[in-house]
């Protein structure tokens, strides 16, 4: 029996996305999806949030490999991130790979990484003490497969983002007879998503969804912008189809969409019609009725994109009020803010809005029968519920103890937890530090707590300026301090304010430079901390506090033309004069090698 066996989330577990999760038997790891989350509304700035993997950083000639499960962004989004740090081969099913390589190739530093490897449901592979293999799943992208690490103390499943529809297409079926077969072998311990732990009914069908997209591409009179994740390869499909059935052309926005479209047409995992595609600029020559515009925006997700066509930032769209905007996404939980102002912009312009989830229950995810199928099909020893904010990792954990799980056997875990089983039996046994790596442009994790407090600061109270001059060998202010205030009052309505802020500056800076040892940044933060407390009282608001404090030296020594240093004769004072040469710091080697010459 495997003496050694340790299970560390490093994302995914009270949070939307970000799935990453890293199983060490004896001395390898196995790292299952490095997947990113877009960012909460109090992330201003952000572009994307991935995990924080520091630990693996100290053991990273452990790690045997990255194991995919499918090709969204929750489950590849940080692979390129990852493998700048981390050189390990990555297995994933056709489809996976496809688009990892996509995310890969976007990014310079390892834009030539090429040891990529293609898996399917009949594939084994032998890493000494653990055989990993897999099993295919349904989701809204096809080739989705769960992950099976197999050990001899039993097996560890991961199933990954998974749903149980019976009228799946193949590519998007799930293997109910693997499923049993794993369960069969034992299940040590089971990862299971509850991404869909809160879904009370039953989920809509592929078939209902594709049925219900038709009907409304077909009953609408004017132009439809389809709002999706490009990703999404079912979504596509069915919009695909529902186009060729309401006659009309589709219209490609994103370069995201149309790498993905390109990807999934020439892997065979999309069909339509060779003269179905078109430009912007076709479509102006066509009536409204005879056009989809298919709209995705940065790493595929819609709403910002959504956004910008309302507010008529975007040149090639605006939108009309016989324009019918039609989203076929479920945003997240976090994005609902989002979605609200989306709707609302949309709204203002005179469109028409239709949120897909508005109608059916459109979730890749199982919903509550689905989870407990999944555990009934597994019957595993341990359950540690994942991919799911903590209200729906603990509804998961309900579920599982109602087909007879035993609630000390099942683990609603924190980031950075360590899961470590010894003698038979699972227990936390400690905790490592795991934090979130954010994004921002092209910054990696240089964005922190204190700088994102700023920018909510800077948001809400605005930012105060203070520029002063000083002479520090005199001891004194040069010039009157200057203040420039921007989003925290008006100025000139706040005359009295300024003058005494700068009269609190003056005399601060002045304290300072009277003592006998002078400290620079001792001074600024006396600035920031009087001016704060000063400016609170006044106006009961905390803006971002920029004390600038510039020296000037009054003795400085000019230089004249050719570099040397020279002061001012003093006035009415005699020039010395040697054999009737001046010989004044001003004069060169030249003249003074002349009058040598001349003295001889």
């Amino acid at each position: 029996m495997s003496s050694n066996i340790k299970i560390i989330p490093f994302g995914g577990v009270r949070e939307n996305g970000k799935n990453m999760y890293a199983v060490e038997v004896e001395n390898q790891i196995f790292i299952l999806d490095v997947g990113l989350k877009y960012p909460e509304n109090e992330l201003m700035g952000i572009d994307v949030v991935i995990p924080d993997w520091d630990y693996l950083r100290q053991h990273k000639n452990q790690i045997v490999g990255v194991f995919l499960t499918h090709g969204h962004a929750d489950s590849i989004g940080a692979l390129p991130y990852f493998l700048m740090d981390f050189n390990v081969p990555v297995f994933g099913s056709e489809m996976t790979i496809a688009l990892a390589k996509l995310a890969v190739k976007s990014h310079k530093k390892v834009r030539k990484f090429n040891d990529f490897h293609v898996v399917d449901a009949s594939t084994a592979i032998d890493f000494n003490d653990v055989t990993v293999s897999f099993f295919q799943t349904t989701h809204t992208i096809p080739e989705t497969l769960g992950i099976v690490l197999e050990t001899s103390a039993g097996n560890i499943v991961y199933t990954g983002d998974f749903k149980f529809d019976q009228t799946a297409t193949r590519g998007y079926q799930t293997d109910l007879a693997r499923l049993a077969e794993i369960g069969s072998q034992g299940v040590l311990a089971l990862l299971s998503d509850s991404a869909g732990a809160g879904i009370t009914g039953i989920s809509a069908r592929e078939k209902d969804i594709g049925e219900y997209i038709k009907e409304n591409f077909v009953h609408q009179n004017g132009r439809i912008i389809v709002a999706s994740v490009a990703s999404n390869i079912m979504r596509v499909q069915q919009i695909i189809n529902a186009a060729v059935a309401a006659h009309r052309k589709i219209v490609l926005s994103g370069k995201d969409l149309e790498q993905i479209i390109n990807t999934a047409m020439s892997l065979g995992k999309l069909k339509l019609p060779q003269d179905l595609l078109i430009s912007m600029k076709e479509a102006n020559h066509l009536q409204p009725d005879q056009v989809i515009i298919l709209e995705t925006g940065k790493m595929g997700e819609p709403i910002k994109s959504l956004q910008q066509i309302a507010s008529g930032d975007n040149p090639k769209l605006h939108l009309t009020d016989t324009d019918l905007v039609f989203v076929t996404t479920t945003p997240s939980y976090a994005q609902e803010t989002e979605v609200q102002k989306t709707k609302d912009m949309i709204y203002r312009t005179g469109a028409e809005v239709k949120f897909i989830s508005d109608d059916l229950n459109p979730s890749g995810h199982a919903n509550q029968n689905d989870e407990q199928l999944m555990l009934n099909f597994m019957k595993p020893k341990y359950f540690i519920p994942i991919q799911g904010e903590y209200r729906l990792l603990d509804k998961h954990a309900q579920l599982a103890e109602e087909v007879g799980i035993p609630a000390d056997h099942i683990f609603i875990t924190a980031k950075g937890d360590v899961l470590t089983y010894k003698k038979g039996e699972f227990h936390l046994s400690g905790h490592i530090d795991v934090g979130n790596t954010m994004i921002d442009g092209t910054g990696i994790g240089d964005i922190g707590n204190i700088v994102l407090r700023d920018r909510r600061v800077l948001s809400e109270d605005g930012i105060f300026v203070v520029v002063a001059t000083i002479d520090r060998k005199k001891k004194k202010i040069v010039a009157r301090p200057q203040i420039t205030s921007r989003g925290f009052v008006f100025v000139k309505t706040n005359r009295q304010l300024m003058k005494q802020s700068a009269d609190l500056v003056e005399k601060v800076v002045q304290e300072n430079l009277n003592k006998k040892e002078f400290d620079w940044s001792h001074l600024k933060q006396d600035v920031r901390e009087k001016l704060n407390r000063f400016l609170f009282d006044q106006t009961k608001r905390h803006p971002v506090i920029l004390p600038v404090i510039m020296e000037i030296n009054q003795h400085a020594k000019r230089k004249n033309k050719k570099g040397n240093n020279e002061s001012k004769p003093a006035p009415n004072k005699e020039k010395k004069v040697t054999n009737g040469h001046h010989r004044g710091r001003g004069r060169g080697r030249k003249h003074e090698k002349q009058a040598q010459k001349n003295n001889k």
